[in-house]
């Protein structure tokens, strides 16, 4: 079986006690037979690595660290969320707000603990909240990071969370998130009571060239307008293509720039990644979509 090792940071790479390399965001694989074999991912600088066994029960059931691509060519196993080597107890900011107390820590991973009326509640938060400031609501309380927000009950529930700057506007948060797309669009949310309201797509409306079919199935993906990529008929039926596609919740390019790869969730950190083609006509629009 074809394996391949990727890594959200580059690591050297060691197979069944043997050193094979530095795996990082580049696909590099070796032909291996998963029958218990001992892997690990080793960061350089201050992080723990990560270590596991691989074999048929990995592939349907990876540990909290490990991510598994079910992929044409094979298996992908993504490494991520290294911890710091540093696990002593680390309190980065400390306010009384809204009669309670927030404690934002970090004990290997990142924590917000919370005593008020309700109790004392640990709540773990993405790396993307490192350096957040508070303010009170009335959902309960709002953490902004420079490029991140969250919003917790006042049971320390996380009710929302997102990339972008949060700006308040009296009930109503804002902030324009970025959806990580080939044309760099953004969407500008609003949110009441942890619920989205309103969203708004903003930047190019198409592509061109060889990123043309990656873009139409980006825009069903977030929900963009994608009857100017198609032609004839076909364009009619653009509000179909998201039923017809399935919940896919990633698009990944290929080698062919007609065939794209869509990332489906089979369960936690398990995805299976099926193929399909945009049938080109003379116009260059895609006249066709056929599963592979």
């Amino acid at each position: 079986m074809r394996v391949f090792f990727l890594a959200e940071t580059p690591c050297g790479l060691s197979v069944g006690g043997e050193y094979l390399g530095i795996a990082d965001g580049f696909e590099r694989s070796a032909a291996l037979d998963p029958e218990g074999l001992w892997c690990k991912f080793e960061p350089c600088g201050d992080r723990l690595p990560i270590s596991f066994l691989l074999d048929e029960d990995l592939l349907f059931a990876p540990p909290p660290q490990i991510e598994v691509y079910h992929t044409e060519r094979g298996v992908a196993l993504y490494a991520r969320g290294f911890l710091p080597a540093d696990q002593s107890l680390k309190v980065l900011r400390q306010e009384r707000l809204g009669g309670a107390l927030l404690t934002l820590m970090r004990q290997g991973r990142l924590q917000l603990a919370l005593e008020n009326e309700t109790g004392a509640h640990l709540t773990e938060l993405d790396e993307a909240l490192c350096g957040s400031v508070f303010s009170a609501r009335r959902e309960g309380f709002l953490l902004r990071a420079e490029n991140a927000f969250a919003l917790l009950s006042r049971r320390g529930e996380i009710l929302l969370f997102s990339e972008g700057k949060a700006q308040e506007t009296g009930d109503t948060l804002e902030a324009e998130v970025p959806l990580h797309d080939c044309l760099g669009r953004t969407a500008l949310c609003k949110w009441r009571d942890g619920k989205l309201v309103e969203r708004t797509l903003r930047g190019a409306e198409k592509a061109e060239g060889a990123v043309f079919p990656l873009a139409f199935f980006e825009s069903v993906l977030i929900g963009a307008d994608a009857a100017p990529y198609l032609s004839g008929s076909l364009a009619q039926k653009a509000g179909l293509l998201k039923e017809y596609l399935g919940d896919f919740c990633a698009v990944t390019p290929t080698e062919t720039p007609e065939k794209v790869g869509l990332v489906y969730r089979r369960r936690e950190r398990v995805y299976d990644v099926r193929y399909f083609l945009a049938v080109p006509d003379s116009d260059g629009k895609i006249q066709n979509i056929k599963p592979l």
